[in-house]
């Protein structure tokens, strides 16, 4: 297809009708009458020579072709990249200029490194600058990277997308925690105590019953009880408050509790992990950006970040 005699609008056009598959919804959304649109659909249909969007069995909306539905992916991302290239300035002041940031993270990440973030950017930047923290969603963030919908991603390599360009932020071990005047004390347990409490896991894909700690203690031939299991970090500070339920989490979040928490070595080594953040290459290069990751880097903890 020689793409020179091609309308861009035609392109603007049919990415919207794609994701409304209603002529009379997306002509409202692009501000134009529903002929207009209409007689767009049949330019986009010659030039694909395809249906594209035919009626739905109901009566009501469009249903994409095979062709189309191949087409919501590439083209949405493509134009998002345009519209990069087209807003792109060669320089970009955080105080002056306007941008807003979508974030991808654990509540984990949120806690060590957003909020330092937040800080940090009350004093380096101005009020066009704003911050969304989307929590990360395992299966759907290669979509919304892929669409242009998510500036960076914050999170360890397993839940990182190998296409990504990525930059180590710091590692983190694993401590238990338990509430205050818990009547196990508040010593170290023993490995024998610790498989024998009652414990919480945080499991980010939902509803698992294993985690990092129960393969270590598998090698060791020994188990532990999962009473429960959350999608997050931060409801177990709740939880521990209300039982004698333990938990396993990552140190430095577990040092954001304050002192209803209280702070346990674990009787067994497990291997810590590293957080990364993630970027698609279309940012790379792009000065806001480079501005943002300077600031996640300082915000991790890296005095003098480059790159």
């Amino acid at each position: 297809m020689d793409i020179k005699g091609i309308d861009l609008n035609l392109l603007v056009s049919l990415d919207v009708l794609l994701e409304e598959r209603n002529v009379t919804r997306a002509a409202r959304r692009l501000h134009l009458s529903q002929p207009a649109l209409s007689a767009q659909l049949n330019r986009l249909r010659h030039t694909f020579q395809d249906p594209l969007l035919i009626p739905a069995d109901l009566g009501r909306g469009m249903t994409p072709t095979a062709l189309a539905l191949e087409l919501v992916a590439p083209l949405h991302a493509a134009l998002r990249d345009l519209e990069v290239v087209i807003k792109r300035r060669p320089n970009f002041d955080p105080m002056r200029d306007i941008r807003d940031f979508q974030v991808v993270t654990t509540d984990n990440g949120m806690v060590v490194v957003g909020l330092p973030l937040l800080r940090r950017l009350q004093s380096e930047a101005g009020p066009g600058v704003r911050l969304a923290f989307q929590l990360l969603d395992a299966a759907g963030v290669v979509g919304k990277i892929d669409r242009g919908e998510v500036d960076l991603l914050i999170a360890p390599p397993s839940m990182t997308p190998p296409a990504l360009k990525t930059r180590h932020l710091y590692d983190e071990g694993y401590s238990m925690v338990q509430r205050k005047g818990h009547p196990r004390g508040n010593l170290p347990p023993s490995l024998d105590e610790y498989c024998s409490l009652d414990h919480i896991l945080v499991s980010l894909d939902g509803g698992g019953f294993a985690g990092r700690v129960d393969g270590e203690l598998a090698k060791m031939g020994r188990g532990r009880r999962i009473a429960l299991s959350v999608p997050n970090f931060t409801l177990v500070a709740l939880i521990l408050r209300a039982t004698n339920f333990v938990c396993t989490m990552p140190t430095q979040f577990v040092r954001t509790l304050g002192d209803g928490a209280e702070i346990c070595e674990l009787p067994l080594p497990v291997p810590p992990f590293a957080m990364r953040m993630a970027w698609h290459m279309r940012h790379d290069r792009d000065p806001a950006h480079l501005w943002l990751r300077h600031q996640v880097l300082v915000a991790a903890g890296y005095s003098d970040p480059k790159g």
